[in-house]
């Protein structure tokens, strides 16, 4: 028998639901005060209770649903005909790759354990550098990258800035990074390569994927992979409709992708899987009738047996999330040359650059000065921003220490970040310094952001993020073709060759 009990306390309906002694009880309250029973540690905690009901509820239901697509593992004969087909067809028809040369490569004096570690860091590069890049812009860096590090000892000793630059033109930049990070702290520590998915878990930048994937290449142990080609497939194996990005859809595609591994060739293997999706099994194009597991494929029956349903249905297409817009001025200091000051070169001019914080976007690289605005911005209103940020930061002052020869708006484009529509206003402003460069630094904030001061030559060999890249070219054509309309001429301009 249950009593419901109702009054009014400070405004708010209280409700208390008394059910049988082997049940329990709970509180309720409506019109939200959060203040009111900040003091109540048992109305908080039951209150928590009762809301997470309905979502404990949502949540059980989903997993059914997404259990009930799978339905189940695959059947014996299924895995069996699932590894021997993509192993034979995996044996005479991968691509060669160089990181897999490096794999095969045996009799060379090393020992099996010295292999190893060699296998496991160049697939690790391999891996790190093939995610959300093409195979094909990977291969030059790849081998560029083992031409100048050969080995993790080697990688180990180098510079974050050296790593960058190696790295520029890549993107997730936070990639390269992670890679130097694991590195250092893998050799520091003076223990082996890590050589198992849970020791390579600890190493910073290594997830589930890239774990397995080293584990199971390098060290044949007999642990999956699952990457967007292994989801694509395995989703059409078992014509699995769910949201693939579904954190159950995520769990049971791992359940799935381990009961496939070939325990004799289980690095092999997960390469066969990872190649069928990239070459055959595609996005938009699947070659059905060249795939070697088409007989034990799901979504490939069921599109010959319902002219409604295609293979390319599964899986199911994600609303990728909106990209943000935001806005930014970027400005090409160049210090020209003259009477007293203090450069160590032959050219007469330099450009300034700053060096990115060490966190968030980009962190780390190097950049001309520049200002993110949070919308658009008439060009008075951006240049006072820039000006602002030269004389805090660099103490370039155009009443005090320095002198305008022309500035100079050279042009507008949009880059593209993964979760960022930035636009760029780019101006070129050339200075004449009253002072020594050395002069004017000398009582430098040690809170300053890091700078230096480069010829047209030094800039254009230094590995710049592509949007940088893209900036100094704006600039370089632009000097090409003259004054715009918007220039502030009050010298003679220096350009560079």
């Amino acid at each position: 028998m249950v009593a419901l009990l109702c009054s009014t306390t400070r405004g708010f309906e209280f409700e208390t639901v008394a059910a049988s002694s082997s049940s329990s009880s709970w509180v309720c309250f409506k019109k939200t005060n959060p203040n009111l029973f900040s003091h109540s540690p048992m109305a908080r905690k039951d209150k928590a209770n009762n809301s997470n009901k309905p979502k404990r509820r949502q949540l059980i239901k989903r997993e059914e649903e997404v259990i009930g697509d799978i339905e189940d593992l695959f059947s014996k004969e299924d895995t069996y005909k699932i590894r021997a087909s993509l192993l034979e067809w995996y044996d005479k028809n991968q691509r060669d790759l160089p990181w897999r040369r490096r794999t095969t490569q045996s009799g060379n004096g090393k020992n099996v354990k010295e292999e190893e570690e060699e296998s496991a860091y160049g697939v690790w590069v391999s891996e790190v550098m093939l995610q959300q890049t093409r195979v094909q812009t990977v291969i030059d860096y790849y081998n560029r990258w083992m031409q100048k590090w050969p080995t993790l000892q080697h990688l180990a000793q180098a510079s974050l800035e050296e790593v960058n630059e190696m790295w520029a033109g890549l993107g997730y930049y936070r990639r390269a990074r992670f890679l130097l990070e694991g590195a250092k702290m893998i050799v520091s520590g003076g223990s082996e390569f890590p050589n198992t998915v849970s020791t390579l878990r600890k190493v910073p930048g290594i997830g589930d994927y890239t774990a397995g994937a080293i584990a199971s290449i390098a060290f044949k142990e007999v642990v999956p992979v699952v990457d967007g080609n292994v989801v694509r497939v395995l989703a059409r194996l078992k014509a699995i409709s769910a949201n693939p990005k579904d954190k159950i859809t995520v769990k049971n595609l791992w359940k799935l992708a381990a009961q496939l591994v070939d325990p004799s060739r289980p690095g092999d293997f997960n390469q066969s899987l990872m190649e069928l999706g990239a070459t055959l099994c595609t996005a938009l194009n699947p070659s059905c009738s060249s795939c070697p597991v088409s007989s034990q494929c799901r979504a490939f029956y069921n599109s010959k047996n319902d002219e409604s349903v295609k293979v390319t249905d599964y899986p199911m297409k994600v609303v990728k999330a909106k990209q943000r817009n935001d806005f930014s001025t970027v400005c090409v200091v160049e210090i020209s040359g003259g009477q007293g000051i203090s450069l160590q070169s032959q050219s007469d001019s330099r450009f300034l650059l700053v060096k990115r914080p060490d966190e968030g976007l980009l962190a780390g690289l190097w950049e001309f000065p520049s200002v993110t605005l949070d919308k658009e911005a008439d060009l008075s209103v951006k240049r006072k921003l820039i000006d602002q940020l030269l004389k805090k930061s660099f103490r370039l002052n155009p009443l005090k220490n320095c002198s305008i020869i022309s500035r100079e708006l050279v042009g507008e484009f949009v880059h593209v970040f993964s979760h960022i529509r930035r636009k760029i206003y780019v101006e070129l402003l050339v200075l004449h310094l009253k002072v020594g460069m050395h002069d004017l630094f000398k009582e430098k904030d040690k809170k300053a952001m890091d700078w230096k001061l480069l010829d047209c030559e030094a800039v254009s060999n230094m590995g710049l993020t592509s949007a940088v890249r893209k900036v100094y070219s704006m600039v370089q054509k632009f000097k090409q073709n003259g004054l715009s309309s918007n220039s502030i001429p009050l010298r003679k301009r220096v350009k560079c060759s």
